[in-house]
């Protein structure tokens, strides 16, 4: 049995491709049947071919027979008591990923996966835990937007004529599962299709990759994907972000400081996101607070100071209450925005840091097997 292509996530170049090798357009109809499919798929959010009614019966047809526009799998949607929601997404067998909605009274977050596990081994992280089963694709990618619209009703046409102006997802964030720069090409198809004017339509400027430090990566994402920029810091001082963040051992706090004052696009406007999460007796003395503002010296920035969120055998523990406000004044008073993220989504394990599927790494052989058990 042949598997269906998958539309969601291809380039308007290769949609169009797409729709010739199929049969459901020639080079004179590729064009308009591929903008049609595109609007359908992005603006009006359908799940498959049959409601397309501007497409000719033919077409839907031949697509139907060869090609999806279907979503991952949802596994399981939770929803915390503060409103966060949590999907444990499923693109094939051994492949689970998860996503996580965050509303707040003026935004709505979309933290989305770039991959199922991850190589970095963040010492804080959970999802560091998690062997890197293999990169999601454009559309997996994508499709963790869409799928969030769907539960959240948050397509254009479902929320009267000023629905556009009202989108319940303001913001989508790559900060969920995997380590986005390692990732890159799939990362970047998905978010220029997440910020076309004709398709979802997000500002660049509501975009906001994060990353661990990739420094080879880093201009790259300025230039080609032109997307806000988050660096998950943690530490002022090589010795504890190496134990924190082992990629610093490759990539040094001081090379990292240089690439993102390169970034290009950075403005008092347009400031990097500086990521640090609050760990007791590790990183959160009065004298690293300094040393982060010397740090940051230069750079437009913004500094998350996150509240460690504990997860079952986590090694470290929270930062008192009261020593993180004190660590915020110091930040504060040295002229750098410093809000205190409020953990969200704990009781469904949804809060940064927290995100692990039961994935494992599979031989390419035994997914096979298992692909070919499915589809009989």
């Amino acid at each position: 049995m042949t598997t269906p292509t998958s539309l969601i996530g291809l380039p308007m170049e290769e949609l169009k491709a797409a729709l010739i090798a199929h049969g459901a357009a020639d080079a004179a109809t590729a064009s308009m049947r591929a903008s049609q499919l595109w609007n359908w798929i992005y603006v009006r959010g359908a799940r498959d071919f049959a409601g397309m009614t501007n497409l000719a019966k033919d077409t839907r047809a031949a697509l139907t027979d060869t090609a999806t526009v279907a979503r991952p799998e949802v596994v399981t949607e939770q929803i915390s008591s503060d409103g966060t929601r949590k999907w444990l997404l499923r693109a094939g067998p051994g492949v689970e990923f998860e996503t996580v909605y965050i509303p707040e009274p003026d935004r709505g977050t979309l933290c989305v996966s770039s991959q199922v596990g991850c190589t970095l081994n963040c010492r804080f992280c959970h999802t560091g835990t998690q062997n890197l089963v293999r990169n999601l694709t454009p559309g997996e990618i994508v499709g963790q937007v869409l799928i969030a619209r769907d539960s959240l009703n948050d397509w254009p046409e479902s929320g009267g004529k000023n629905a556009g102006e009202n989108r319940r997802i303001t913001n989508i964030v790559l900060m969920g599962m995997g380590e986005p720069l390692y990732n890159f090409d799939n990362v970047k198809t998905a978010m220029l299709i997440a910020a076309s004017a004709s398709g979802l339509a997000f500002s660049k400027r509501r975009i906001t990759l994060s990353t661990a430090g990739v420094v080879p990566m880093i201009p790259r994402a300025g230039e080609e994907i032109g997307c806000s920029l988050a660096i998950s810091l943690h530490a002022v001082r090589d010795d504890i972000r190496d134990e924190l963040v082992p990629l610093n051992r490759k990539y040094k706090i001081a090379e990292l400081m240089d690439a993102c004052r390169a970034y290009p696009g950075l403005s008092n406007a347009r400031r990097i996101t500086f990521e640090y999460v609050m760990l007791k007796g590790k990183n959160d003395s009065l004298a690293e607070a300094r040393e982060l503002v010397k740090l940051l010296k230069g750079i437009p920035a913004k500094i998350n100071l996150i509240p460690f969120n504990p997860w079952p055998g986590a090694p470290y523990e929270c930062s008192d209450w009261d020593q993180i406000e004190k660590f915020a004044e110091v930040v504060n008073r040295a002229g750098y925005a410093s809000p205190v993220r409020t953990p969200r989504g704990r009781d469904i394990m949804a809060a940064c840091g927290q995100l692990k599927s039961e994935s494992i790494k599979l031989r390419a052989k035994e997914r096979m097997a298992l692909e070919a058990a499915e589809s009989a």
